[in-house]
């Protein structure tokens, strides 16, 4: 006996298929409303997480600047504080440079050799004086250049042909000059001399 199917099958499987289709369909939807969701949940929860991080390092970065402030003005003090005890060391240890420079003529003046005035004005000297001849001047600054301790840097400013009267007829031919020079600060004195037995020692 043949079976003859005359319902419309062919139909109701399409409908099957169109309900299951708009089901999947739903159902992404509805995944990817919750994934969207999920992912713009997480998003804001950084968000707000990096804002607080950025917010604490600003108010870090604002008390860092003051604190950079407040070193820039202790540093500058202690600037100030230093120029000061510099200033108050240079002037007691320079009291004493007018002996030194007196001594230190004493010892360098070669036999001949006159002076008629000395001028100091801060590290610079100027002498001018009376030479037997311009050899004595010479020697004289040789000795200045060579042997001194505190003056350094002499240079003949002039030198003229001149005399002397000894007496009524004994005249003498002389050599009047005018040197500057400069003469050491205490401190500096100091220095080379501590800097002194370092380099003896290499």
């Amino acid at each position: 006996m043949i079976l003859i199917n005359l319902l419309p099958h062919r139909e109701a499987a399409r409908k099957r298929r169109r309900e299951i289709f708009f089901m999947a369909l739903g159902a992404a939807a509805l995944a990817g409303v919750l994934i969207c969701s999920v992912a713009y949940s997480w998003y804001i929860t950084q968000i707000e997480s990096q804002g607080g991080r950025n917010a604490f390092l600003q108010a870090e970065i604002k008390q860092l600047d003051i604190q950079i402030k407040d070193i820039a003005t202790l540093q500058a003090e202690i600037n100030s504080l230093k120029a000061r005890q510099k200033a108050v060391e240079d002037l007691q240890g320079n009291r004493n440079l007018p002996v030194y420079l007196l001594n230190e003529m004493v010892r360098q003046l070669p036999d001949g050799v006159y002076i008629n005035s000395l001028k100091q004005e801060n590290q610079g000297v100027v002498i001018t004086g009376i030479a037997q001849s311009n050899e004595r001047v010479s020697e004289l600054l040789r000795n200045i250049s060579n042997n001194s301790e505190w003056l350094f840097k002499p240079e003949l400013v002039e030198i003229t042909a001149g005399t002397v009267s000894l007496s009524a007829r004994d005249q003498r031919r002389v050599s009047n000059f005018s040197m500057k020079m400069e003469i050491k600060k205490a401190s500096d004195q100091k220095a080379m001399a501590s800097s002194a037995p370092a380099a003896a020692k290499i």
